[in-house]
């Protein structure tokens, strides 16, 4: 009996475990120069899609500011509310990354492909935007 109970329990944390290595979720960003938190984004999945949308911006003089700098379908868009993660899978070989998709700077109006690797048992997540060779990673942390 306790051999079925302590299994029980493993398989338990096990799935618990796996859940939080997904990017869906509430996410604090962190700015790259200030290191200061710079804004929630809320990763959402569909149908194997992973999609990503700014909820909140911390710094109150930019709570109206749009994306002017876009040049796709986003320009003029309020940046509270904008999707900035589009069309991001799991790789089916390597299933704690997440990538195929992109990943737009709203502050540049750049978009660059993008990966998501959880980490840290999913309580934080490396985001790289990468152009070629050239890329840049942020680890973003879970909020909820």
């Amino acid at each position: 009996m306790k051999s079925l109970i302590a299994a029980a329990v493993l398989g338990w944390v096990a799935t618990v475990a796996q859940a939080q290595m997904v990017p869906t979720g509430l996410w604090r960003t962190i700015d790259d120069e200030t290191k200061q938190p710079k804004a929630l984004v809320r990763i959402s999945e569909s149908g194997g899609v992973v999609t990503g949308k700014i909820e909140k911006l911390f710094d109150a003089a930019k709570q109206d500011s749009v994306c002017d700098l876009c040049t796709d379908d986003r320009k003029n868009q309020k940046v509270v509310g904008l999707t900035i993660i589009r069309n991001v899978k799991q790789d089916s070989d390597d299933k704690g990354l997440w990538g195929g998709g992109e990943i737009l700077d709203a502050a540049k109006g750049k978009t660059y492909k993008t990966r998501l690797k959880p980490v840290e048992g999913g309580k934080k997540m490396e985001v790289r935007g990468y152009i070629g060779f050239f890329y840049r990673t942020q680890v973003w942390e879970r909020v909820e």
